[in-house]
């Protein structure tokens, strides 16, 4: 699950909603179930034949619920890693292919939802045109970066590209100022690498030499291809650059300090810490015209003064030229594609083959037109009725949360009463948006593909600029209804569920409330517990950045969520490769909290009785094996070494046996005594919320 990182809200669809805040739900009468009465009658909702009951739960929850099936499944040739999310992800996929299809097969008038979705799918598809043109649809903006004769020009041509998604050392995005909630402001950042993370440059093991080797040769080839006769001179020009940039660049656990990458500067200010840079011209080459910005890495922006006056005007063209090709090598002919496959596909995700055709071109068209995909999805694929027992759940899921920050024995009153006013202001979102994004200034061609790309960038680009100066959009969507995946955004204190989420293992209708409980009830508690983890504590109810905590209470916090990091730390992911606990300290918060809450909730809902036995297990086993069942997974090393440097969640194995050790419930649930290998002394176990 994702806390909506703020690098998030550069790269996701925008989406609106209207959607009042929930009150906080009284428990004094009990909490609804969660599907319907009778859930004597209903299944268990276990994947009984995934299991591998030869591995003691005590020694190995994760496998003896997913042993079989690990065991048993291959990773599809085209997918770095596979596991339940991916699976619902593949059926979304082949319903957005029947839509898109059917949109590409009408003749829909111009300007309508199908043209677009459509067109935009048939420019994809059409192979021949799409060869025959090769690298002419980025040739005029190849001759802008020929036509440059000084920096300034550099820069101008640089904002310009950033306008259709073309990497530069720094880009931004639009977010509530989050000391100043009732106004947008441009986060401003780091950025310009082409590896996955600044480690990949600065660290000289054999995984990185190799990845940097291959990235050089990937860069020399497809400018070759371009038709630049000095493809290697290009690849030096990159790798020098790059690496300097890397060295200056902020680590990934500095970046999740919000209170250190909040950092509001006016525009002479910003001039004063990055003088070489005409940052006034950037700005308004960006379609900014605001006086003040948050500038996440200040340090960063000193430094890249110093980068853009000493490295030659000759190689920063090398540099864009690069960038520009690489962003559009996907929409160019075949050998443009095979490249930088090889490349991001092969060496860095371990591919065995690049995806279908078709299913490239649903990326494209998702791209371009997410949320206009997201409406055809939702009125032909989704239950309402998901959505009204999505609302029971979270209100049960709220109250435990209230009851358990009462029952907290380390925190003061004062903070408590905090916690749960940020609690009842939580803004939850489900399904879908009520209103939905305008794509009317969007024109779709059938035979120009990279046109559409550039033109449909354009688009997204003035409608995030557009907002300064606007009233907040408190609806406003970051994922699509098919994504499967959930979010909390702590400037609008809101979790937001998809409608693609709702369905099995994570939410089913037709099984018992424990399964559903232990998969989507811990869904939501894990979004509940990010508004309230390492970073998200950091704001109050209306998504102020403030902090709201007494001195011993943050003491307490800090004390219990570093023996937590210790922990994590401890996970080898690969040989040598270990977790980085206090980046993933975030994720790890919202997993042992979204599950000690989720398992509260479902022990209210129970009203006092005993859940029923089905196929052999009780109501609390099947809780616990729901939130395992749930993080089945496969991975490629090479998406696993990817995922160790750039990724703030710890793999499926630490999601599921590093959280229930810390659960005493888990340990009445199945037995687990004292010899058991992930057996904690009581004393040693985790519980922050």
């Amino acid at each position: 699950m994702l806390s909506l990182p703020r690098l998030l809200l550069l790269c996701s669809l925008s989406f609106l909603l209207a959607c009042s805040p929930q009150e906080n739900v009284q428990t004094d009468q009990g909490p609804m179930p969660a599907v319907q009465p009778g859930s004597e009658e209903l299944g268990s909702g276990l994947e009984r034949d995934n299991m591998n009951t030869a591995i003691a739960p005590g020694d190995d929850f994760y496998r003896y619920v997913n042993g079989n099936w690990l065991e048993d499944t291959a990773i599809p040739a085209d997918r770095s890693n596979y596991g339940a999310f991916t699976v619902l992800a593949d059926e979304a996929e082949t319903d957005l292919r029947s839509i898109i299809e059917e949109a590409a097969a009408e003749d829909a008038a111009i300007g309508s939802d199908a043209q677009k979705v459509g067109d935009f799918y048939t420019s994809f598809m059409n192979q021949d045109v799409i060869e025959r043109l090769g690298i002419n649809p980025l040739q005029e903006t190849l001759a802008q970066l020929d036509a440059v004769s000084n920096r300034q020009d550099m820069l101008e041509v640089m904002t310009a590209l950033n306008y259709i998604g073309v990497q530069m050392p720094f880009s931004f995005y639009i977010n509530v100022d989050e000391r100043q909630t009732d106004q947008y402001i441009a986060y401003v950042f780091q950025s310009g690498l082409g590896l996955p993370d600044r480690d990949w440059y600065l660290q000289d093991d054999e995984t990185y030499l190799e990845a940097r080797q291959a990235y050089s040769a990937y860069i020399e080839e497809v400018m070759t291809l371009a038709g630049f006769n000095n493809g290697a001179v290009v690849a030096d020009a990159v790798m020098q650059i790059e690496n300097r940039i890397a060295q200056a660049q902020w680590d990934r656990v500095q970046n999740r300090q919000r209170e250190l990458t909040y950092n509001k500067l006016s525009l002479d200010d910003l001039q004063q810490l990055s003088p070489a840079l005409d940052w006034s011209a950037a700005m308004q080459g960006l379609g900014m015209f605001s006086d003040e910005y948050i500038i996440q890495q200040p340090d960063y922006f000193s430094a890249l003064s110093t980068i853009w006056s000493e490295v030659a005007l000759a190689q920063w063209q090398h540099y864009s030229r690069f960038k520009l090709v690489n962003a559009y090598a996907d929409y160019l002919s075949q050998d443009f594609v095979d490249a930088k496959f090889t490349f991001e596909g092969g060496v860095l995700s371990g591919l065995e083959e690049n995806r279908p055709r078709w299913k490239r071109g649903i990326d494209a068209v998702d791209s371009a037109l997410g949320e206009m995909l997201g409406k055809l999805y939702v009125e032909r694929y989704f239950q309402e009725e998901a959505k009204a027992r999505m609302d029971e759940l979270i209100e049960n899921l709220r109250g435990a949360f209230n009851e358990g920050i009462d029952d907290l024995d380390w925190m003061t009153a004062q903070t408590k009463l905090e916690a749960q006013d940020k609690l009842a202001r939580f803004t939850a979102k489900i399904g879908y948006p009520e209103e939905w994004k305008d794509y009317s200034g969007l024109e779709v061609s059938a035979n120009d593909l990279v046109g559409n790309v550039m033109r449909s960038r354009r688009l997204e680009h003035n409608r995030e600029v557009s907002k300064l100066g606007q009233p907040i959009d408190r609806g406003e969507w970051y994922m699509t209804p098919y994504t499967v995946n959930a979010y909390y955004n702590p400037s609008m204190n809101e979790v937001v569920f998809p409608a693609a989420i709702l369905q099995p293992p994570f939410f089913n209708v037709s099984a018992d409330d424990a399964v559903n409980y232990g998969g989507i009830g811990a869904v939501i508690g894990h979004e509940f517990s990010h508004g309230f983890d390492d970073q998200g504590r950091k704001s109050d109810g209306d998504g102020m950045l403030r902090d709201w905590w007494t001195e011993a209470d943050a003491e307490a916090f800090a004390e219990r969520s570093g023996a937590l990091v210790e922990q994590f730390n401890q996970f080898e992911v690969l040989p040598g490769r270990f977790l980085n606990g206090e980046f993933t300290l975030g994720e790890n918060i919202g997993d042992l909290s979204g599950l000690e809450v989720a398992y509260r909730a479902y022990r209210l809902s129970l009203n006092g009785e005993e859940a029923p036995v089905i196929d052999g297990f009780t109501g609390d086993q099947r809780f616990f094996m729901g939130w395992a069942q749930v993080w089945r997974r496969l991975y490629r090393d090479e998406n696993l070494e990817v995922r160790i440097t750039s990724d703030p969640h710890s793999h499926s194995e630490a999601r599921t046996n590093g959280i229930v050790r810390n659960i005493d419930a888990w340990y009445e649930a199945f037995n687990i005594q004292p010899d058991a290998a992930l057996y904690l002394a009581p004393d040693e176990r985790v519980k922050i919320w």
